[in-house]
């Protein structure tokens, strides 16, 4: 028989589920009820304790405490602790493993406090990834690439500084002026320093900020070509590129 207790939270969980959007039956049938037993206990829109004469009664299925323990360490395992019961006994079943049914992992998380959200069902907090470090241990390992504005005669006008320089050595291995600022200008200069360098495939690494005429298809195009590491600043850091600004300026 069912103690009053677990009969009105029985009533109380149906009573959640089906105005949250989920059919009596498939509510009934998680709990191990049937739509008969639950009519009874609203009988009269009261619910009222089993009537039967009371009688020690244990089912012959029962779980055993290790078992009981076991159910809960499943439950709350990295593998299918982010799943509930009804995901649980399927997967298992198709490892070969069966250890309760659905109902009994429903009925013993409910016992535990533990039907709502499990420890391990809540989302895992997302890490960053540390930005790669980009270190030369020799010249013509790491090149550092920036486009630096230069005030031309007439007020508002400017020229444009392309300019390469090795980490290591701190040498200008390319450089330009042009009066436009573009991807294309940019894979030129980068196109004639790594042939004047011998620059091998993967040889070299091309650390830049993140603007458009360093990511564009053409120069992303020609970092390809070359066999180019590109490697870029991080996203709102300011002063992820020094190397080459602090060379150009005045």
């Amino acid at each position: 028989m069912t103690p009053l207790e677990e009969r009105q939270q029985g009533v109380a969980l149906l009573s959640e589920a089906t105005t949250a959007g989920a059919r009596q039956d498939e509510a009934c049938a998680v709990l191990g009820l049937s739509a008969r037993t639950l009519q009874r206990w609203r009988e009269d829109e009261t619910i009222r304790s089993d009537q039967r004469p009371l009688r020690p009664y244990e089912p012959p299925h029962k779980l055993t405490a290790q078992e009981r323990a076991e159910l809960l360490a499943v439950a709350n395992s990295e593998e299918f602790g982010h799943l509930p019961p009804s995901q649980i006994v399927p997967r298992r079943a198709d490892q070969g493993r069966y250890l309760a049914s659905e109902s009994t992992f429903y009925r013993v998380l409910r016992a535990e406090n533990q039907l709502g959200h499990r420890r391990s069902e809540r989302p895992a907090k997302t890490t960053r990834a540390k930005p790669r470090a980009v270190c030369a241990t020799a010249s013509n390992q790491v090149y550092s690439g920036d486009i630096t504005y230069l005030p031309a005669a007439i007020r508002g006008q400017f020229f444009y500084l392309y300019l390469f320089l090795d980490l290591f050595s701190r040498k200008i291995v390319g450089w330009q002026v042009y009066e436009e600022e573009n991807s294309v200008l940019a894979s030129e200069v980068l196109r004639d320093l790594c042939h004047r360098e011998g620059v091998l495939p993967d040889q070299v690494i091309l650390h830049s900020d993140n603007g458009g005429p360093m990511k564009g298809a053409t120069m992303l195009a020609t970092l390809q070509a070359l066999g180019v590491i590109p490697s870029f600043s991080r996203p709102a850091v300011s002063n992820d590129n020094p190397d080459s600004e602090r060379c150009s300026r005045p």
